[in-house]
Parts: structure tokens; C-alpha cells; sequence
């Protein structure tokens, strides 16, 4: 059985230690098709409310939202510590729980390259500056990094460990277009060029079973990524949440979710064509509370990887 190379793989064979993720929701960001720049109302598949952050700090900062274009931010103080208490908490528990010795920041809710660059350096540097960091990943969108942020990344990433994780989903414009993306497959390709050139590591999004897609469709958006020099992967199949554009298709008989056996037919085939040096970060996704409408088999994470493994094993592979 050949073991899947993943990203803990990765990290520890880099590090020689333990490296955790920790995950950070800094409140005042957004995303250009909620705000109205590109679109309204996010992504089909999102649902809003659920991106907030993990601390009391942010309270205060209710109604507060920056974009490219803000010309001050007069919470910047308060998203500092709230990012200083969030990584406290998160890591001790990961020390604690799961052996960490080190961690990378990651900048996970919205679209963390979306505000004025004095905001983004001053909350980088703040991360990069705890103690046992050795780098940063930040979630963002191909439409909303600039030259200069992404200059200044490249900077970092000369002796830290940098990571900008692109929400890919599809290479298929129609479909992204019924998502309500904002932007289409080029620009995404774009950027993921530009961030490879700049020296980061690149990881991509994937969702199989979005609007319309066949098989043959999620294969040609991995073979995409892939192909586009992606260092990382994450995948995902597309569920739906309560209080979701997605939600009411779903409602109206107009949207059919992936069955748990197409899910695993598709991952299998695109782990198999995927690329030795590429990790895997996600195999599958889920939410086990009220909110998740379908498909019911996306609520039990832990029979999700049982299944996953056992597809795997099938073509002498294991996760």
C-alpha cells in the first residue's frame, strides 16, 4: 500500500517536528462578491454568518469591513490582540492535545488579502512574531491580492514558511458563474502563476459535485491545478448549508448534491493522476450540526475517511 504524500508529511519531513495549522478568523474581512465590488451575497455555497471569529474581541468590531481600497483602519489594535488571543488558546490546545512543536498561522476565514497593506504586514508580522512560528498560510481569492502584497509575501517567503491557499473550485466558467464566483478560471491560473514566480508554495481548493459538473469536469479542473504547479491540494465535496443561496436550489428541487459514491469514484481518479510532489491537505469536508441539508453522508467525518480508505485501498493507495 503506497501511503498518500500529505501535507503533515511534508511539514514534518521540512521541520523534523510536529508542525500544526492554526486556524485564525480576524473580524473586519470580507469578500469582494459580498461587499458588493464583484457581487453580492458570496459564493451559493456560503454561508455568511458562519465566517466569524472564535473570541470576544471581535464584538465590538460588528458592521466594520475593509476592502483593497479602505483608506484607514481604526480597529487594527483590536484585530492585533484578537489574533494574539485566538493563537494563545488555539495552539496551547494543539501542544496539549496533539503534540505540536511548531505552527503556521493560518489567516482561514473570508479573504485574508483583502485590506490595505499596512493592515495585512501589521497582522503578519504580529503572527510570524509568536513564539514557535515558522510561517504563515493565508486564504485568499485570485481577484483580490495585489502586486504589493504579493511583493512583500515573496519577501517573507526568502526565510519563512509562506503558503496563499487559492479557492480554485472549478475551471469551468459557467459553472463559477452559477456559484456567483466573481471571477473566472484565467484569473485564478494567473495568480497562481504570479505566486509561484514570487517563490510561495501554492495551495488550491477544489469542490466536486458543484452545479451542472459531470465527472469528466472535476478530472479537467484537477488536471488544471495541477498542471498550473500547485505544491498542495485540498478537496472537497460540495454539501449545502442552511441560509444559502445554494440552500433554496436545493429546496426547489433544482440542485442534486453528490452521492457519497460518485465522491469517492472522482477523488480516487484525481488522487491517481495527481502529481508525487504535490501534498494532499483535505480529503473531504463535512458539517456534523443542524445546519447541513445534504447530503446526509457528509455529516460523519470519521466514516468519510473509513470509505475514503477503503476506495483507496481498491488501487493499492492509503491516506
Amino acid at each position: 500500500m503506497e501511503q498518500i504524500y500529505t501535507y503533515g508529511n511534508y511539514l514534518k519531513n521540512k521541520f523534523g517536528v510536529k508542525v500544526h495549522k492554526v486556524g485564525i478568523n480576524i473580524s473586519g474581512f470580507t469578500c469582494p462578491n459580498i461587499d458588493g465590488t464583484v457581487a453580492k451575497g458570496g459564493c451559493t455555497f456560503c454561508e455568511n454568518d458562519s465566517f466569524s471569529a472564535s473570541t470576544d474581541a471581535v464584538v465590538e468590531l460588528k458592521g466594520f469591513h475593509l476592502n483593497l481600497e479602505s483608506k484607514e483602519n481604526p480597529f487594527l489594535q483590536k484585530q492585533l490582540k484578537q489574533l494574539e488571543l485566538q493563537f494563545d488558546a488555539i495552539s496551547k490546545r494543539q501542544t496539549r492535545e496533539y503534540g505540536a512543536k511548531k505552527f503556521l498561522v493560518y489567516f482561514q476565514s473570508f479573504t485574508n488579502t483583502y485590506a490595505p497593506f499596512e493592515t495585512l504586514k501589521a497582522l503578519y508580522e504580529k503572527a510570524l512574531s509568536f513564539d514557535n512560528v515558522v510561517g504563515l498560510s493565508i486564504g485568499t481569492r485570485s481577484d483580490s491580492i495585489t502586486q504589493e502584497t504579493l511583493a512583500y509575501l515573496s519577501d517573507l517567503a526568502k526565510d519563512k514558511e509562506i503558503w496563499i491557499e487559492f479557492g480554485i473550485q472549478s475551471v469551468y466558467d459557467e459553472t463559477l458563474e452559477k456559484i456567483n464566483r466573481g471571477h473566472d478560471s484565467e484569473n485564478v491560473k494567473e495568480w497562481i502563476i504570479k505566486s509561484k514566480e514570487a517563490g510561495l508554495n501554492v495551495c488550491g481548493h477544489l469542490i466536486f459535485g458543484l452545479p451542472g459538473e459531470t465527472q469528466e469536469m472535476m478530472l479537467e479542473t484537477s488536471k488544471a491545478a495541477y498542471s498550473w504547479g500547485i505544491d498542495s491540494v485540498k478537496y472537497h465535496p460540495l454539501y449545502v448549508v442552511k441560509r444559502t443561496a445554494l440552500a433554496n436550489e436545493f429546496n426547489r428541487g433544482e440542485f442534486t448534491p453528490i452521492s457519497e459514491q460518485e465522491y469517492l469514484d472522482v477523488l480516487v481518479k484525481s488522487l491517481l493522476m495527481k502529481p508525487k510532489n504535490v501534498n494532499v491537505q483535505r480529503v473531504t469536508a463535512g458539517i456534523d450540526d443542524d445546519s447541513l441539508l445534504a447530503p446526509k453522508w457528509c455529516r460523519n467525518k470519521n466514516q468519510q475517511i473509513k470509505n475514503i480508505n477503503a476506495a483507496l485501498k481498491k488501487v493499492g493507495l492509503k491516506y
